[in-house]
């Protein structure tokens, strides 16, 4: 997985990592300790902790990994972004998603960062579970995504689909499915200590050029049993090139 840094021609290479972690009910330190060890400038996170101190329980998981709070959380149902002090904010929008009677509310953290010369929309996603609705949220999550108003982005999430469903062949089809395009470490992300599914994804916009994604079951400080006791889902780390886009 190659590491973080800037390229003499303005671009970067930014660290990304995607991670359903069940409102923080699990193993915190196992948890802390997996996202420390794959070293991202961003962290998608999927039911982050919504509820009664959301605040204190994401500022905590933050500092013990060594990064700062973006956006999301309640604001977002759910969605939240975290990232290092190598990134520059330049504006953030929590979203929520049309609700349907009975179902979960869903949302979108997004936000617009710069990493030196190299701007980056940046997307969290939760899709729900049922099907017409989860293929609804997927055309919105492209228009967010359009609606950011940067020529780059990336997106990731829980899609609650697999590669050959409806909705992630939509946004496939609209963005890199960044493991089929580069990957690397394992595939499937569901359930931890038997992986056999994979509905958790990082896409990314065309430009960005995708050097691995996957699942860093090999990454050093990674262990098997943290991956288990962190929550019910595994990770997924991306590693991108973002062109420069100008002083």
């Amino acid at each position: 997985m190659p590491d973080s840094r800037t390229e003499p021609d303005g671009s970067v290479v930014v660290r990304v990592l995607s991670y359903n972690i069940r409102s923080i009910r699990d193993d915190v330190d196992a948890l802390a300790r997996v996202v420390r060890a794959c070293a991202p400038d961003l962290v998608l996170l999927q039911e982050a902790p919504r509820f009664f101190r959301w605040r204190k329980k994401l500022a905590r998981l933050a500092s013990a990994a060594d990064l700062v709070i973006l956006s999301g959380g309640a604001p977002a149902a759910g969605p939240a972004l975290l990232c290092s002090l190598r990134a520059t904010v330049e504006r953030t929008e929590d979203v929520l998603l049309p609700l349907t009677a009975g179902r979960h509310r869903r949302g979108f953290a997004t936000a617009v960062v710069r990493f030196g010369r190299a701007r980056l929309g940046v997307l969290s996603c939760h899709l729900s579970l049922d099907a017409e609705e989860r293929h609804v949220q997927g055309g919105l999550l492209l228009k967010q995504l359009d609606g950011l108003g940067v020529p780059y982005a990336v997106a990731g999430g829980d899609v609650n689909d697999r590669p050959d469903g409806r909705t992630f062949r939509r946004l496939a089809g609209a963005l890199q499915d960044c493991w089929a395009v580069a990957p690397w470490g394992a595939e499937h992300t569901l359930p931890p200590a038997a992986p056999r599914q994979r509905i958790d994804a990082i896409f990314a916009t065309h430009g960005v050029e995708v050097l691995a994604c996957g699942v860093p079951v090999d990454l050093p400080g990674v262990s098997q049993r943290d991956l288990r006791a962190a929550t019910d889902h595994l990770p997924v780390l991306a590693a991108l090139r973002i062109p420069a886009t100008g002083d």
